[in-house]
C-alpha cells in the first residue's frame, strides 16, 4: 500500500495497524527468501555456486510485493545475513563473508532484482506474459551481477560463465515460468476477493 493510501486511513490507530501490517509483510518476505535459500543442491566440484530455490523466492517477492516492498524485503534479507543470521544457503561461509565468496555478486543485486521484477509487473496488465518478461529481465540483472563478481575472481568471462551461468540456465527458465504463473494466479485471486 502506498504512503498516500496509509494516510487516507482515518485514525492514527488505523494508520499504525496498516504500517505494522506492511512491516510484517516485508519481514515475512525476507524469511521466505531465507527458507528458499536452504533448499539447495551443491554442484561442487563443478562450480562453487549452488543450485538453489532462493532466486525463485526473490522473483516471487518482487512480483507479489511490488518494487518498493520487494526491494525493502531483500535489503532486510541481506542485512539479516550480513549480521550473521543463518539466512544464506548453508554451503557458504555465512555472515558478511558470504558477500566476498562466489555468490556475493548474486546476493548484492537481490534487492534490485526484486525491484525490477516488481516495477515491470506493477505497470500495466498483470498478465502471465508481463510477469514472465519481468522475471526474465530481473534474471538477466541477477546474472549480470553474479557473473561480474565471478569475473573479478577469475579474470575470465568464459570461466565466470562456466561457474555461474551454464549450469543454471534450464533451472532459471523454469523458475521464471513458475514465478510468473504463481504471481498471475495470486493477482487474479486477489482481484476476485
Amino acid at each position: 500500500m502506498a504512503k498516500s493510501a496509509i494516510q487516507a486511513l482515518g485514525t492514527p490507530q488505523e494508520r499504525a495497524v496498516e504500517a505494522s501490517r506492511q512491516v510484517a509483510v516485508v519481514v515475512g518476505a525476507s524469511v521466505f527468501v531465507a527458507l528458499c535459500a536452504h533448499i539447495t543442491i551443491p554442484l561442487m566440484p563443478l562450480t562453487p555456486v549452488p543450485l538453489t530455490v532462493q532466486n525463485l523466492g526473490v522473483l516471487l517477492v518482487g512480483l507479489l510485493l511490488g518494487s518498493r516492498r520487494g526491494f525493502a524485503a531483500l535489503a532486510l534479507y541481506l542485512l539479516e545475513g550480513g549480521v550473521g543470521l543463518p539466512v544464506f544457503n548453508p554451503t557458504g561461509p555465512g555472515g558478511i563473508a558470504q558477500f566476498h565468496g562466489a555468490t556475493g555478486g548474486f546476493l548484492i543485486v537481490y534487492p534490485f532484482v526484486a525491484f525490477l521484477a516488481g516495477y515491470i509487473f506493477e505497470r500495466g496488465a498483470r498478465s502471465f506474459a508481463r510477469a514472465a518478461i519481468a522475471g526474465l529481465l530481473a534474471e538477466i540483472l541477477l546474472f549480470a551481477g553474479g557473473l561480474s563478481w565471478l569475473y573479478v575472481f577469475t579474470h575470465s568471462l568464459a570461466k565466470a560463465a562456466y561457474l555461474g551461468l551454464y549450469w543454471f540456465v534450464a533451472a532459471e527458465v523454469m523458475k521464471v515460468m513458475f514465478a510468473a504463473a504463481i504471481a498471475t494466479r495470486w493477482r487474479r485471486s486477489a482481484v476476485k476477493q
